[in-house]
């Protein structure tokens, strides 16, 4: 998978959230998925998926954030 988002296999978002839109080929199916970065920008933790839907990332991301914020 080429992606504008990494270089060098590493993210490239420095604060905020980035995605891009792909698509992936399994079988004969072609499924169009979202690389989603989120880098915190207090702590500068990376938080990253892959999934269908943009709506779908952003609702795992609110999980981690709630999971982060619970541990404090």
């Amino acid at each position: 998978m080429a992606t504008r988002m990494t270089i060098n296999g590493v993210s490239t978002c420095t604060a905020g959230e980035k995605y891009e839109k792909f698509q992936m080929k399994i079988g004969r199916k072609v499924r169009t998925m979202y690389q989603y970065d989120y880098r915190d920008t207090l702590s500068g933790e990376l938080f990253s998926c892959v999934k269908p839907t943009l709506d779908e990332c952003r609702r795992l991301r609110d999980e981690w954030i709630k999971e982060k914020e619970d541990r404090l």
